[in-house]
């Protein structure tokens, strides 16, 4: 085990020292499981897990000026983008169990554009975090404001939440869904109705 701990190294967020504390308290808690586990399956499992994680929350190590790598564009357009669908995965702050969906992103352009593929991004980098949902849908939404001043955004996140289907009320089917909306999205009716047509 402990030459499989000399190949950490450091990562986005943790770095090797961290690693192998994190491995060894996922050591800990599988030998506490006892003959339950099987040990052949997991021998490399606390240094996956180690790794793992470094991954799964690779959002609080993203710049965000890096990541639009100046993907800003003036563009004479005042009508609505809208990018929908976005998958996401993310972690769940209460019980670091994993929530997924889709996000869908809209703006009304007032002078800049943002790349196509930066929504995405923006979305992956608030996303793999330790997150709740209604956070994570508003920090998206405030993000994309910050960056462009846009008329109006909307964003609309829908989740599956493994802490309420495979633990506590157990119903697998539930789907939440959260919504932040800025500028005339908020104040306006017509502008906040095609969005949300858009989106359907």
């Amino acid at each position: 085990m402990n030459q499989e701990k000399k190949q950490f190294e450091d990562g986005l967020i943790f770095d090797s020292k961290v690693k192998e504390k994190i491995s060894d308290h996922v050591s800990f808690f599988l030998k506490s499981l006892g003959n339950h586990v099987d040990k052949a399956g997991t021998k490399g499992t606390p240094n996956r897990v180690a790794k793992m994680y470094d991954e799964l929350l690779s959002g609080y190590a993203t710049d965000i000026n890096k990541l639009l790598n100046n993907a800003l564009f003036e563009v004479k357009y005042d009508e609505m983008v809208v990018v929908k669908d976005i998958d996401f995965f993310s972690l769940c702050e209460h019980h670091m169990l994993p929530f997924h969906g889709t996000v869908s992103v809209g703006y009304l352009p007032k002078d800049k554009v943002i790349g196509l593929s930066k929504i995405p991004r923006l979305v992956d980098m608030f996303s793999k975090r330790l997150q709740v949902q209604e956070r994570m849908t508003q920090e998206i939404a405030h993000a994309i404001d910050g960056l462009i001043s846009p008329k109006g955004v909307g964003v609309v996140v829908e989740g599956k939440h493994l802490c309420a289907s495979m633990r506590g009320v157990k119903k697998p089917n539930v789907m939440m869904s959260t919504s932040a909306l800025l500028g005339v999205f908020k104040k306006n009716h017509s502008s906040r109705e095609e969005f949300l047509k858009h989106i359907k």
